[in-house]
Parts: structure tokens; sequence; C-alpha cells
């Protein structure tokens, strides 16, 4: 039988989201207080702190009809068919419906909701067609970071290592470096995030939980961010380095297990040269292993990690040097205008946001049957909601995380598997609507 709490926990969750969502929106403008959610570009900005964007309403545009139809075929069919399908066509088909659901946000807006942010003179891939020499690159990329530097690193090629710039630097090399086609790649790469984490269920014996979470992994209000953000790339990455730990921790072969155990930890080494961020999914890992019940996988993930690190330090970046000058660039920006008392609580909606407001149902329901419910879901949540006050009580993520807590969204995303079948039929619906509203009613900067 169902303790009472654990009835009452999900709309008690729900409430107070919607509450903490209301207040970060609505008291900036109220009480007139000066939050700096982004550096003005004109007096005419209607900036719409928490989130980093402007109120820019619009009814419709032309991926509004893909994105309505979609948002309301999945409604109607996504939990059934995740049930049902056999399990790599099940993959195959979040992966499908994933990239669409992405471009048919991004391009409520026209192709310019995918080229705008991309092309933006403050992000990578402006400065990536300018690099002719990836050697001096990391050599005198510490010294480029210091906002009076004499030839200083644009805002995000400033303050991320420089794996985010050299990713782009590739995509230059092979020809994809015109806006459409990078933002194109991105989002080809962001839509396999949910693949990996339904790998990691299934893989830690949590495939039941894995078809539960899909359509909300799939279909996440976050794609609005995703569609256009880098940081969907670093997500990426994370993701599947922490699949990659998963097979290898349940692997009974000792050649696969060392072999899944290697690409884990290659792909969370240069996760770390990616975003100074993503070292806290390590968080994640851990609770991956503790899921898993071995640490067989862990001094070979952590070597094949270190060796990335220490050879981009051989290269000339040294990650331990760059972060206190990083830390440095950021106080001596936007950052220092954005006060501590408000952006520590409203963070927390900026997250909902991204992720759904059903997020605060989920996470209150999970907490309340930790005991009874999945543990290797239980443990993924718990370590992902960890991994989020660490990075808000560090006073390094102020404003900006409904992209830059993109690394922590799909683990938190599968408390809403744990939620009783009512609540996840129509918390699929408000998720989706809650997409589409964002997407209609403001001008997003990612």
């Amino acid at each position: 039988m169902t303790p009472p709490r654990a009835r009452l926990a999900p709309a008690l969750g729900l409430g107070v989201a919607v509450v903490l969502v209301v207040l970060a929106f609505a008291l900036p403008p109220l009480l007139d207080w000066e939050v700096a959610a982004r550096a003005p570009r004109s007096a005419s900005d209607r900036e719409v702190p928490p989130l980093h964007g402007l109120w820019d309403p619009q009814a419709w545009g032309p991926g509004t009809l893909p994105a309505v139809l979609l948002a309301l075929l999945a409604w109607r069919y996504a939990a059934g068919l995740a049930e049902r399908l056999p399990w790599r066509l099940l993959l195959a088909a979040s992966y499908a419906a994933g990239l669409a659901w992405l471009l048919a946000l991004a391009l409520v807006d026209g192709t310019d909701g995918l080229t705008r942010v991309l092309g933006n003179e403050f992000e990578y891939l402006p400065t990536a067609r300018e690099v002719d020499d990836v050697g001096a690159l990391l050599r005198g990329y510490v010294d480029r970071i210091p906002s009076d530097a004499e030839d200083n690193w644009v805002t995000h090629v400033a303050g991320h290592p420089p794996g985010a710039l050299l990713f782009f630097v590739l995509l230059v090399g092979v020809g994809l470096g015109g806006d459409l086609a990078a933002a194109l790649v991105v989002v080809a790469v962001a839509a396999t995030t949910a693949l990996a984490v339904l790998t990691t269920l299934r893989a830690l014996g949590a495939e039941d939980v894995a078809r539960r979470a899909a359509p909300f992994l799939v279909l996440t209000p976050a794609a609005v961010f995703m569609a256009v953000s880098a940081d969907a790339i670093f997500a990426a990455v994370a993701a599947w380095g922490i699949a990659a730990l998963a097979l290898g921790a349940t692997r009974t072969a000792q050649g696969p297990a060392v072999a899944w155990s290697v690409l884990a930890g290659l792909l969370l080494g240069y996760g770390t040269l990616l975003s100074y961020g993503l070292p806290l999914v390590g968080l994640v890992a851990l609770a991956v292993l503790v899921a898993a019940r071995s640490w067989l996988p862990l001094p070979v993930a952590a070597v094949s990690a270190l060796a990335v690190v220490l050879g981009f330090a051989a290269a000339g970046f040294a990650w331990w040097e760059a972060y206190p000058v990083l830390v440095e660039r950021y106080w001596d920006g936007i950052a220092a205008d954005r006060p501590a008392a408000y952006w520590m609580w409203a963070n927390l909606a900026a997250l909902l946001v991204s992720a759904g407001p059903l997020l605060g149902a989920g996470l209150a329901h999970a907490a309340a049957t930790a005991r009874q419910a999945s543990r290797p879901a239980v443990l993924l949540v718990g370590a992902a909601v960890a991994a989020v006050l660490v990075a808000d009580l560090s006073r390094m993520s102020k404003g900006e995380v409904e992209r830059i807590w993109l690394l922590f969204v799909p683990w938190l995303t599968v408390s809403l598997a744990l939620l009783p079948p009512g609540w996840r039929r129509w918390g699929l619906l408000l998720q989706l609507a809650c997409a589409l509203v964002v997407q209609h009613l403001l001008y997003t900067s990612w």
C-alpha cells in the first residue's frame, strides 16, 4: 500500500516547482530588482530573468505545426510504444522522434532558430573559423582568457576549456563550418543524449524504468535550449561516457569490460576539456558504480581520463592552470552584477523551465518512495541532484543554467519514470505544452 505522504508528494513537488518559477519571473519586474540576466543590447530589450533571453511572443512559425502535431502524437502513442517496441527499435524510434522534436521547436523561428546562436560573435564557431594552428592555440589558450588580455577570447571560448572550440575547429576542417551545417551537427549529436541514458538504465538492470522514462527523455522541454547550444554537445559526451561506464561495470567478460571502461574514461576525460562544470558528472559516474556494485572499471576509466587531460597539458593547456584564471574572468564580467540572493534560488527555477515543471513532482515522489523504487534510478537521480546543488552553491553558476545544467537534466528526468501511471500520462502533456509555450513566448539565447 502506498504511504499517504508518497501519494501527496507529486502534487506537493509540482506545486513548489510552479511557485518557484512564478516568483523567479515575477519578482524582478515587480520589485524592480536589478539581476542582470543578460547584458542589454539596447534600451528596448525586455529581458526575462531567470532565463537568458527576451520576451518576444509569436503566434506561430514554420515549425509550429510540426511541433504541435508531434506533441499530440507523442502524448497519445509514445508511452505505449516505449513499452512494446523491441529494444533496438525503441532506440531508433527515440532518436528519430528526438531529432524531429529538436528541429521542430528550433524552426518555430525559421532557419534563424538554428543559425542565430552558433553564428553569434560571442560563440565558438566564428573563432573556430580563424584557427589555423591548433598547437599555438593550446599553448596560448590560458594567456587569452583574462578580460584585459590584448587578444582575449570571446565570452564562450574564454569560459570553457579548448575542447569545445576544437570541436568546432574540426567541423570547419571537414567542411561543416557554416552556421546551418554546424547547427545540424549539434542537433544530430544532441538527439543521442536520451539514447545514452536509456542504455545506462538497461545496463544497470532497470529496463522497465528506461522504457517509462523514454518519452520524457526524448520529448524534453530542454530541447528548446539543446537544439542550438554547444552545451548540448557537452551533455551528450557526458551521457555516453556514463553509458560506457555502466556497460563496463556490468560486463562479465574481462575484455569487453576493460574496453568499455577505457571508452568511458576517454569520453569523460575529454568532457572535462569541454566544460569546467563537467567534473561534477563524476557524481553520476560514482552512482553508476554503486548501482552496478562494481568498482573494477574505476581505475581503468580514471587512467584513461587522466591520459586525456595530461595529453592536453603536454600540448600546452593545463586544466588546473586555466581554471583559476577563468574564475577571475568570470567575476570580472556580468557575474559580478548578478546578486547571489536571487540567483541561488532562481537558478533552480531556470532549471525547472529547462527540464519542465513536472521535475518537481518527479523529484518529490522519488524522495518519498526511495526505498521502494528502482535502486539504479534513485541513485542516478540522487547523484544528479547533488551535482546541481554543488554547482549552485559554488556560485560559478549564476544565471544561464537553462543551458549550463543541460549536463544534469537527463539524469534528473529519470525521476519522472518513477511517477504513478496517471501522473506520467498527464505529466507528459504538461511537459510538451511547456516546451511549446517557452518556444513561442520567448526569444531564447541558445
